[in-house]
């Protein structure tokens, strides 16, 4: 749920703290993401003797200069924001991933995928919705522009393809450390030559859910509507919500790509139920619940 501002060329340095001497095959684990998807992220590692409780927890936030990751021992890996230890959890998904499909995912309703689509997850954050989406069979990439967050989602998507049930899940998902406006350049610029020589890759969905800010869930007027979770706290850190015209670039770029297929293509909005229109543009059709609302543009 990050904007689709630029990635900073600049190496960011983490400190990694893990629990337990076991644990080191993990810690290359990491190392090895990290250099195969050319992360600009560099590791400070320590093994950590403590028990990481929430005290201990608070004062390392307050006290590191640095991003803070944390490796448990059973190879999660989540990241101390402001005291609190924020991870993918794909896991906790299981219930919603199993369901998925009925008129319960407002995202789905408004996606109309199968399992022959292919859809673009451009500002993927932790993950969850990408989860939602290919749990149809669809096929999802994942932008994700923090490094730190693609990471974590790298981590998470090692974790859970050890997992038996999450493998043919995993297998659907393609994560990638790039901003949307960058990626949907590339995809235009490739279709030029791939429509040329007939071969052109189709879209079928395009998804956003860009950062917006933080009193947008709640009214105005009363201050009644959706709180906001640790989760987000955490994203509101890492990025800032895009201006207007941002807004503009980001949709107009994303109906471009889904246009240059045969069929309908779409792009899915996901706002709070009282945040304004992205870019102020007008949907062709919206699902909504009391806390969250998809807008459709069809293309």
């Amino acid at each position: 749920m990050t904007t689709a501002k630029k990635i900073p060329t600049a190496h960011i340095n983490c400190q990694l703290f893990y629990v337990s001497e076991v644990q080191a095959s993990q810690v290359e684990n990491l190392k090895m993401l990290i250099a195969e998807h050319a992360l600009p992220i560099i590791l400070d590692i320590e093994l950590f003797p403590e028990k990481l409780n929430q005290k201990r927890r608070q004062q390392l936030s307050e006290t590191s200069i640095q991003p803070i990751l944390l490796l448990d021992d059973k190879d999660r890996l989540s990241w101390l924001s402001d005291g609190l230890s924020v991870a993918p959890e794909w896991d906790k998904l299981q219930r919603r991933v199993v369901s998925a499909g009925r008129k319960s995912e407002l995202l789905l309703q408004a996606a109309k995928i199968t399992s022959d689509s292919t859809v673009i997850d451009a500002t993927a954050g932790f993950g969850h919705d990408s989860l939602i989406l290919a749990s149809t069979g669809a096929q999802v990439t994942m932008l994700e522009q923090q490094p730190l967050m693609a990471l974590l989602l790298l981590a998470e998507q090692q974790r859970m393809s050890t997992l038996p049930n999450w493998q043919k899940l995993m297998s659907r998902l393609q994560i990638i450390n790039v901003d949307a406006l960058s990626y949907f350049a590339k995809l235009q610029a490739e279709s030029v030559n791939a429509i040329k020589e007939n071969d052109a890759k189709v879209v079928d969905v395009i998804y956003l859910d860009p950062m917006f800010p933080e009193d947008s869930y709640q009214d105005s007027k009363t201050g009644k509507g959706a709180k906001v979770g640790k989760h987000m706290q955490a994203l509101h850190q890492l990025a800032s919500p895009p201006t207007l015209e941002e807004e503009s670039q980001l949709l107009q770029s994303a109906q471009a790509i889904v246009s240059q297929g045969a069929g309908q293509g779409r792009v899915v909005v996901k706002r709070p139920q009282l945040a304004p229109l992205l870019a102020n543009q007008q949907p062709s059709e919206s699902w909504h619940n009391e806390a969250v609302r998809f807008d459709g543009y069809f293309v």
